[in-house]
């Protein structure tokens, strides 16, 4: 796919996961939604990869202990998906610090236990 925009990307984005959350609702588990909104990137075009591991380095030394970023959009959108009552300041540091790590300059967190996604939807931007 050419370059898009990263404002079109997170809206392309956000319309397949607003069909993924359409299909199954809410109340599944999150591996669950992560596997179907990968289909649905790849079935729009975008170029996704799940489970992307995430370095963590102090003063340049690489740390044992990493973290894994739900999917990343063609290397350009991480997302983190979540499946509970509410977002909360933690996910939302949680992608924050994902994005520092990896590079990433949009990140998108998606609350699937919300009755409308729209409202478990946040975006972020470095």
């Amino acid at each position: 796919m050419g370059k898009l925009r990263e404002e079109e990307l997170t809206e392309r984005i956000i319309r397949c996961a607003i069909e993924v959350h359409r299909e199954l609702g809410p109340g599944l588990l999150e591996s669950v939604y992560e596997e179907a909104l990968g289909l649905e990137l790849a079935n729009a075009g975008l170029a996704c990869v799940s489970q992307v591991g995430v370095r963590v380095a102090y003063k340049g030394v690489s740390l044992s202990g990493s973290f894994r970023a739900d999917l990343v959009v063609e290397g350009k959108v991480v997302i983190e998906l979540k499946t509970v009552e509410a977002i909360l300041p933690v996910h939302e540091a949680q992608l924050l610090s994902y994005m520092k790590l990896g590079g990433w300059r949009i990140g998108l967190l998606f609350n699937f236990k919300s009755a409308l996604l729209r409202d478990g939807l946040r975006r972020f931007s470095l």
